[in-house]
């Protein structure tokens, strides 16, 4: 079990990267997410159904989470809706879309070839972990080599003041464009390959997993404090397999695992309010301190 959650959690990372390339650097939430992980589990699963391979069926999927992104941001930039009821619009459309996709609400992969195969004489889970690691080195090198990029920094300075990228000439529509392809993208990549894990990809698969993408960021921010940009995205890899395995002791405590989400999300509630806890610590001590001078 112990592996198994540190499995999850390098697989869930991918979800957490690409949730960050929006709500930390271009500072706005993205509600497509919710849709596009989903749509990349229906589409690898149906596509390696179908006869495709595992890997050109999991970039099939890369393509369509960044085709969702891209209609959002389209509908964000060009069409003035509000970023977050952009996404709405979007992940209920695609819960449509995932259907026409699987032709059903699930799609079983039992007896298919998946991208783990490829790992078959490992132990239990390792296949997972190595697969899982395999691809955050290529997420995270790609995106810090954009980065770098005079494109990537335009990109960063969007997010840092909008107001300010636009008078040096940056089409900022387009730097929230791109994000938002990015980050739908390397969404659906997480609900690929968490599919082939589970052996199925299931039309509701998305619902709540914004949750445990932004758990894994805070959990991140909450215990490295000061790092770079490229920092930040390793430590995200250690928030996310930290919440895997804070879910899997809840388990192992003897709760109802139909109840999970509701312990997700209160541990998500108690690290997004450490800083006011250690804020409220700190002015206890020093009111303490003040009263014995």
């Amino acid at each position: 079990m112990f592996i198994s959650a540190i499995a999850q959690g390098f697989l869930w990372t991918i979800l957490g990267i690409g949730i960050f390339t929006t709500y930390r650097i271009l500072k706005f939430p993205d509600l497509t997410v919710e849709g596009s992980f989903p749509l990349g589990a229906a589409v690898a699963v149906t596509a390696i159904v179908s006869g495709i391979p595992p890997f050109p069926a999991t970039l099939l999927a890369i393509l369509a989470g960044m085709g969702a992104g891209l209609v959002t941001g389209l509908l964000y930039t060009k069409g003035k809706i509000p970023v977050i009821l952009s996404g709405i619009l979007v992940m209920s459309g695609l819960h449509s879309v995932i259907l026409f996709v699987m032709q059903r609400p699930n799609l079983s992969l039992l007896n298919y070839p998946k991208l783990y195969d490829v790992f078959t004489g490992l132990p239990n889970y390792f296949d997972v972990i190595v697969v899982g690691i395999i691809a955050l080195v290529i997420v995270i090198s790609v995106l810090l080599f954009f980065f770098y990029t005079s494109k990537g920094q335009a990109y960063i300075a969007t997010g840092d003041n909008e107001s300010m990228a636009r008078s040096l000439g940056i089409k900022t529509d387009n730097m929230k464009i791109l994000g938002l392809v990015f980050a739908n993208g390397i969404t659906a990549l997480s609900g690929a390959l968490i599919a082939q894990d589970n052996g199925y990809a299931d039309v509701n698969g998305g619902i709540g997993i914004i949750v445990i993408g932004l758990a894994s960021i805070i959990i991140a921010e909450v215990l490295f404090k000061e790092v770079t940009l490229g920092e930040r995205l390793i430590t995200i890899i250690i928030g996310s397999v930290l919440y895997q395995l804070l879910l899997l002791a809840v388990i192992q405590l003897g709760f109802d695992t139909t109840y999970i989400r509701i312990f997700s999300s209160t541990i998500l509630a108690l690290f997004l309010m450490t800083p006011q806890l250690r804020k409220g610590l700190n002015l206890s001590k020093i009111s303490k301190e003040e009263g014995q001078h």
